[in-house]
C-alpha cells in the first residue's frame, strides 16, 4: 500500500490542456519547464513534502510499457522526475519496469482501473535498494491512485518502507 500521495494542481481546465499537450503528440517540449515549475512550486508549499525530503529519498519515475515508450519516444513522469530531482539535488533511478501493457485508463470506473493495473510493475533486475531509503513515485496525474499504489506494492514487497507518490496533478 502507499503510504500517501501530494500533489500539485488539480487535473481540470488548463492544467487538463497542458498534461495533454505534454503527453501526447504534438509533444511541446517548452512545456517541460512550465509543468516541472508548476510542480516544484506546488510540492515545496506542502509541509508534508518538507516532512519527507527530511530522509533519504529516492524519485522513481513510473515506468511506461516499452511499446508506448517506442510509440511516444518519451516517458513524461522521468520528465518530471528529472525536473524535480535537479531543482531538489534528489537522485532519480528508474528502478521498476512495466511488464505488462496497460489499456489507458481514461474512463474506466476506479475498480476497472484498479484491475487493469494489477501486476502491472517489476523490479528492474540486479537492482538493491537500500534499507533507509523512502521512495517517492513520481507521475504526471492521479485520478484514483490505482496506478501509484500498485507500484507501491512491488516496492514494499522488497523491504521499501515508506513510498509515497508525488503527481503534478491529481483528479478531484
Amino acid at each position: 500500500m502507499i503510504d500517501g500521495v501530494l500533489s500539485s494542481v488539480v487535473y481540470r481546465g488548463v492544467v487538463k490542456k497542458l498534461v495533454y499537450r505534454f503527453k501526447y503528440k504534438p509533444y511541446l517540449s517548452d512545456l517541460e519547464q512550465t509543468i516541472v515549475s508548476l510542480f516544484y512550486e506546488g510540492l515545496i508549499q506542502q509541509e508534508a513534502f518538507f516532512r519527507l525530503l527530511q530522509h533519504e529519498v529516492l524519485l522513481v519515475p513510473i515506468p511506461l510499457h516499452i511499446s508506448r515508450f517506442r510509440m511516444r519516444g518519451y516517458n513524461q513522469s522521468q520528465i518530471l522526475a528529472r525536473g524535480i530531482g535537479k531543482r531538489l539535488h534528489v537522485p532519480v533511478a528508474d528502478i521498476l519496469t512495466r511488464v505488462r501493457n496497460t489499456q489507458t485508463q481514461i474512463g474506466q470506473t476506479k475498480a476497472e482501473r484498479d484491475e487493469n493495473m494489477k501486476g502491472a510493475f517489476g523490479l528492474k533486475k540486479g537492482i538493491q535498494i537500500p534499507s533507509n531509503v523512502s521512495i517517492l513515485l513520481v507521475d504526471d496525474v492521479c485520478t484514483s491512485g490505482a496506478t501509484l499504489k500498485e507500484a507501491a506494492k512491488v516496492l514494499k514487497r522488497t523491504g521499501v518502507k515508506t513510498v509515497w507518490g508525488i503527481t503534478f496533478a491529481h483528479g478531484e
